[in-house]
Parts: C-alpha cells; structure tokens; sequence
C-alpha cells in the first residue's frame, strides 16, 4: 500500500472542503482499502465519513424508508421496518459478503463504487429509489452510468437513500463462492406503477430487462418468465461462467426472486 494522509470528517461539508483539497472519501472500505493494499488504487489522503453521524440511520417517511449513506449493511438487514415492508433489502443486505463485511460496508460506499457485481445497485434500480447528495437527488435510473461510474460529481456526497415501499419484493442471488458478490442477482419489485426487475453481476453494471417486467406485469409467477429471451450477447464472460450460462442464472434467479417475493 502507498503511503497517505488520514483524515477524519466531522460533517458533510467539511468532507466536501476535503475533498477539494484532494482527498478521497471512505466509507467503510471494504472495497476501496483492498483495492490500496494490491496497488491498484493510489490516493494521497483518505477522508473517513465514519464520524459524520448525520450520515447513519434509518426511519421511515411517509412511504418511503430513508437509509443514511453511513448505514452498515448489517443494520439494514437487522431493522425491523424494513424486514416488515421491504423484505427484499433486508434480505440483500444480510447476504453481502461475510458477517465482517456486513459489519463495516455501508450502502453509501457501495453505490458510490458501484461495482458491477455488487449486491445494492439492483435494490436501487428494481425499488425505484432516489439517491440523496449535499447538492440533489438522483432518481436510480439517472445514477447509474455503467462500470465503477455514476452520475456523482467529483465533490459531491451521498447523504441517503429514499426506498419507495413496494407491493411485494425480492432478490435472489447465485453467489460467487470466493467473494460472495453476485455472478448474477435478480430484484424483482412489484408496486402499483408496475414491475421492475433489476439485474446484477451478469453485465458491465446493474441493468434492468423490459421482457422480464412485461411478463411478470402480465402474471406476477415464476412460470411467467418461462420463453422470455435472455440475450447473452451483451452479457459478461470470464473464468466463473459464460455468458450463455448468466443468461440461464438470470431466468432462474428471477423465478426464484418472484417465489421468494409471493411467499412473503
């Protein structure tokens, strides 16, 4: 790892006068220390958001539960409101990585990483969320531009995120045994505007899939998405599976999201 300078915030503007400066928020570094440790990453100083303690809750508006940046993934999966009315986060949030990870990752630092295998941007994408900053509000299908990019600017911060609370919800993940990120995760929302269905770890970032959403908008069954055509052409490859395999997974994975949801 290179050498560099700790900072510690204690609200969000002074992080953002930080990192005008030129330093690098982190969050709970599961991804971002890693990535220093192989060299793969290199920044002069690290601002630590760990002490912004307006960044950390969760409560419920209206029909909306709001999630500060700084919540641990563990918290998440423990609350119960969320257990209650949106069973699928819950769910996702207590599958991330191991009990450590859980303990430390928050969902501000994964949505600003975005990496494309990561469990949180398809929540996002499939509940229709809204990610706040210390400047906006990002609706889900604006934030996310593709591989490790979003729509943040370089000095802006994620404070919260509102999740809308859905009819009935799910995720179901076929897990990649070392790392425990999604080689492909489905969250399927059903809501009184539609069907979403958000897809993870199959491509070069979160993606939602229009014949999948008209099929379960039809019939709300797992046997509904039986034919829907899952095209492995735009699909990942690598060592762990091919395209043509994600693309089985994603048919799979959406059945067994649509199950999961029906059962709650």
């Amino acid at each position: 790892m290179y050498n560099f300078k700790y900072e510690r915030a204690e609200s969000v503007d002074q992080a953002v006068k930080m990192i005008q400066a030129g330093g690098h928020l982190l969050a709970g570094g599961q991804t971002l220390l890693a990535s220093m440790k192989h060299r793969l990453a290199r920044h002069e100083a690290l601002i630590d958001l760990g002490h912004v303690h307006d960044l950390v809750g969760i409560k419920q508006e209206g029909s909306n539960f709001v999630i500060g940046a700084m919540t641990r993934h563990q918290d998440v999966a423990k609350h119960a409101g969320i257990k209650q009315h949106i069973p699928g986060l819950a769910h996702l949030a207590g599958g991330i990585g191991d009990k450590q990870v859980r303990a430390m990752g928050t969902i501000g630092g994964s949505l600003a990483n975005n990496d494309p295998a990561a469990c949180y941007p398809s929540a996002v994408m499939a509940l229709d969320a809204t990610i706040h900053t210390n400047t906006r509000k990002i609706k889900a299908d604006d934030y996310f531009l593709g591989m490790y990019s979003t729509a943040l600017e370089p000095d802006e911060v994620i404070t919260a995120v509102s999740f809308p609370i859905p009819n009935k919800s799910a995720y179901a993940k076929f897990k990649q045994p070392a790392s425990r990120y999604a080689l492909v995760g489905v969250f399927v929302a059903q809501t009184d505007q539609g069907v979403r269905v958000a897809i993870t770890g199959a491509g070069q970032g979160v993606f939602r899939h229009e014949g999948l959403e008209k099929a379960l908008q039809s019939s709300f069954t797992a046997a509904a998405v039986d034919g829907i055509k899952i095209d492995a052409s735009e699909l990942s490859a690598d060592l762990h599976a091919s395209a043509a395999y994600r693309a089985s997974l994603i048919t799979t994975q959406t059945q067994r999201a649509v199950d999961a949801a029906l059962a709650a």
